[in-house]
């Protein structure tokens, strides 16, 4: 049953997950963190999905996913991750799972599958991705991967993703439960754990836990890091290689920048090595401002923090221009933002800012209720705050909040597009990087080309206006009315003319797809 929550028409049971801006100090009513509504066909991907994610972009990996081949093709380069390296991880590779398998079961399979992969990439360690079936069927995915690291001394590890069992965040923390096993102890590698405050003549080592590489974001960062002195051992996982990764505990600090993916490995790494982390973003000025001067005041080096300054007067002042001429081009327009997790929807609402437009909706699929309460207090009043939406819902709130653009992932392309709305990738499929100095003037150019393309001239008479909405429902249910009145007063047999938007059928002409050319073999057996 469809009850009308407000803010848009949907399911009676999606209505505590779509709210607007609160007061500060008040609580934010959305209902979120839990497992999306069956049959609301949700934005959120699955627990494999999520694992994928963070997973596929170790780059010298083998990633088998022990499923059907359907499971790998959706999750195949998932994140647009680049290489500096080898791309092993630009294969996939897939069990490929069918019906006499799923009777019988897929172990055999699988070993041999693992046994054929090394022989032929020879790589430092596996990754096996179990599948919904794989859940089903129970095939003892720990059993084989133990076996097989044993074969060839590599590590093969089970990624315990059955994408029913939860949500995305399930598969980010499944593929975080994988990268344990690769970090080792700095002892092991025969090296001693430095202090966690080095000193003036100690070359200070970082992580950088929640990147991914995309279209290259980690390059435009590592070199202002190492600017300031900083050694970065590995980005997790973007570009990121089995032996960075299993290095990762001689770092003395860690940087997050996505949390919902990296922060239960961060608290982990805390606990169990004690490496610190702190909560960073390396999109727009601001954020990466912070970023470089809470990384300088960590460490408590004056030769740090005055080299930190001096990048960002001299990056700030080089792309400034550029900046103030996109901001002249698209002040005071209209942003919807749609995001995987909050850490990157926090941090596009201070880029629009920047830009002077305005953020009229913002959701995450993974957000929680903290979260929500951070977004509800960088937001303006009016703003409508939804979580794990569907794309009916996405669509109604680009109508009624009248946005200019959305920016979102590529599942959500489309719908803008149908709207008439101005789109900009920021997720999975973009081919430049958005990240560091250079990459917000690359988002700032692509925010100003998409809003104001020529081609909305063409398609914007076709959007429905939100005032409108009400008034085409009573039209609606006025023409239902009187409909059905005519229909019993018609006598039987008698045609009539109906209208589907722009097309009316006349009486006694039937449309094509109810009256198909003729099938010549049939006329020939009749």
């Amino acid at each position: 049953m469809i009850e009308k929550t407000g803010i848009v028409d949907t399911l009676e049971e999606r209505q505590p997950y779509i709210t607007r801006k609160q007061e500060k100090g008040q609580v934010v009513p959305l209902a979120c963190d839990n497992n999306s509504l069956a049959g609301a066909i949700s934005q959120r991907a699955c627990v494999y999905s999520g694992a994928r994610v963070v997973l596929n972009p170790v780059t010298d990996a083998v990633h088998l996913v022990h499923g059907p081949i359907g499971c790998a093709g959706y999750t195949w380069d998932i994140r647009g991750a680049k290489s500096s390296g080898l791309e092993t991880n630009r294969s996939s590779f897939s069990t490929d799972m069918k019906e006499i398998d799923v009777v019988f079961g897929g172990e055999k399979k699988l070993s041999n599958a693992i046994d054929e992969l090394v022989g032929i990439y020879h790589p430092p360690v596996v990754f096996v991705y179990s599948t919904c079936i794989v859940g089903i069927i129970g095939d003892d995915l720990d059993s084989v991967c133990k076996t097989a690291s044993k074969t060839h001394n590599i590590p093969v590890l089970p990624v315990k993703s059955e994408g029913f069992k939860g949500n995305k965040s399930d598969g980010y923390k499944a593929a975080c439960d994988a990268l344990k096993k690769l970090i080792k102890r700095p002892q092991e590698d025969g090296t001693a754990k430095k202090s966690l405050r080095p000193t003036e003549t100690i070359k200070p080592k970082i992580n950088i836990l929640g990147d991914f590489n995309v279209a290259g974001d980690v390059w435009l960062i590592k070199p202002l890091f190492e600017q300031m002195g900083i050694e970065v051992i590995v980005s997790m996982t973007g570009d990121s290689t089995a032996k960075s990764i299993s290095r990762a505990a001689e770092a003395d600090l860690n940087l997050v920048q996505c949390s919902g993916s990296m922060m239960y490995l961060a608290k982990w790494m805390q606990e169990e090595f004690e490496v610190p982390y702190l909560n960073v973003s390396f999109f727009g000025i601001e954020d990466i401002s912070l970023a470089l001067r809470k990384t300088a005041d960590y460490f408590g080096s004056e030769a740090m923090k005055e080299k930190a300054e001096k990048i960002l007067e001299t990056e700030t002042n080089r792309i400034m221009p550029e900046i103030v001429g996109v901001r002249e081009r698209v002040r005071g327009k209209k942003a919807a933002i749609y995001m995987g997790g909050p850490a990157k929807a926090l941090t596009l609402i201070k880029g629009f800012s920047e830009l002077e437009m305005e953020v009229v909706i913002i959701g995450t699929q993974t957000g929680k209720k903290e979260d929500y309460e951070q977004i509800s207090y960088s937001v303006r009043d009016g703003t409508v705050i939804v979580d794990d939406a569907n794309p009916l819902e996405l669509a109604e709130l680009l109508v009624k909040q009248k946005a200019d653009l959305m920016v979102a992932g590529v599942k959500e392309r489309f719908i803008a597009y149908k709207l008439g709305v101005a789109f900009c990738d920021f997720n999975h499929d973009r081919v430049v990087e958005f990240e560091g100095f250079d990459g917000f003037v690359n988002f700032a150019k692509e925010v100003d080309a998409s809003i104001n393309s020529p081609v909305w001239k063409a398609v914007r008479q076709r959007i429905l206006k939100p005032e409108a909405i009400e008034s085409k429902k009573k039209l609606e249910k006025k023409s239902e009315r009187t409909e059905k009145a005519a229909v019993k007063e018609m006598a039987p047999g008698e045609p009539y003319a109906e209208e589907y938007e722009d097309i009316t059928i006349e009486p006694g002409i039937e449309p094509g797809f109810l009256n198909p050319e003729p099938d010549s073999a049939v006329e020939s057996q009749a």
